[in-house]
């Protein structure tokens, strides 16, 4: 009867005080949820821990204050208590779908050496093997310098003799209006730069769309894959720059 009347008053003084603002609505601890297991919070990297914490919640009688008062003396849950999964709100991490971009790894039969070239070519000239994707740039003396390619993909293959009358450090890139009518979402002009398409250098060939130029996708050398340029490593495309004169003749067979 005595602690039936005990905690009546002092649940009675508990509403007055409620009521006129002066004691704060306390919480206690209850179903678990992840703190930060969701996309949204951006200190959570996928894979990551993340520790459970106490979530507010209400008991029997509405939680707060009210519920410390009505229940003291009442044995808490014990450490070892684990919610059923029926109470947990566990919200998994789910990093957001993306392409998966498969690079093929170079064949090192595509890198850089010196051959043996017993052609007719001058020194100087450039020799592209469209079949083998292999370019040379002969060198005299019985000599090439031979560097993995990439060219045109089928219905884009063109052979015949060229000149290098143009050279370009990070050119621009301006696609052909032939090119923007199969591809109408490209952009009209893109700066040079590591992004740009074009890479790190460009030897223009005469006349023609064509170009030997860089690329900033290395793992498409030994593939057919362009719109009929000669594409190839950026490290290469620097070295064939630095070598090759105005002027010089490029045979593609």
């Amino acid at each position: 009867m005595f602690n039936h009347v005990k905690v009546s008053s002092i649940a009675a003084c508990a509403i007055l005080l409620l009521a006129c603002g002066l004691v704060p609505n306390l919480a206690v601890a209850g179903p678990y949820v992840v703190r930060g297991a969701v996309p949204e919070d951006p200190s959570v990297q996928p894979g990551q821990n993340v520790t459970p914490v106490a979530a507010t919640t209400y008991g029997q009688y509405g939680g707060g204050f009210i519920e410390m008062l009505v229940t003291v003396g009442q044995s808490a849950p014990s450490a070892s208590y684990q919610p059923q999964p029926s109470e947990r709100q566990v919200a998994a991490y789910s990093p957001p779908a993306q392409t998966l971009d498969v690079r093929r790894k170079i064949d090192p039969i595509y890198m850089r050496t010196e051959v043996d070239y017993s052609g007719k070519e001058r020194p100087g000239s450039i020799i592209v093997d469209t079949s083998n994707k292999f370019l040379y740039l002969v060198t005299g003396g019985g000599r090439a310098i031979r560097y993995g390619i990439g060219v045109g993909r089928p219905g884009f293959e063109w052979s015949g003799v060229k000149t290098v009358n143009r050279k370009a450090e990070w050119p621009d890139w301006t696609p052909p209006k032939e090119m923007l009518a199969r591809r109408p979402d490209l952009p009209r002009r893109m700066v040079g730069g590591p992004d740009n398409p074009l890479g790190a250098r460009a030897l223009y060939l005469g006349s023609s769309l064509y170009r030997i130029h860089g690329t900033n996708e290395p793992f498409t050398i030994g593939q057919n894959v362009s719109s009929g340029c000669i594409r190839m490593m950026n490290d290469d495309v620097v070295d064939l720059y630095n070598r090759v004169s105005l002027g010089a003749r490029v045979v593609v067979r």
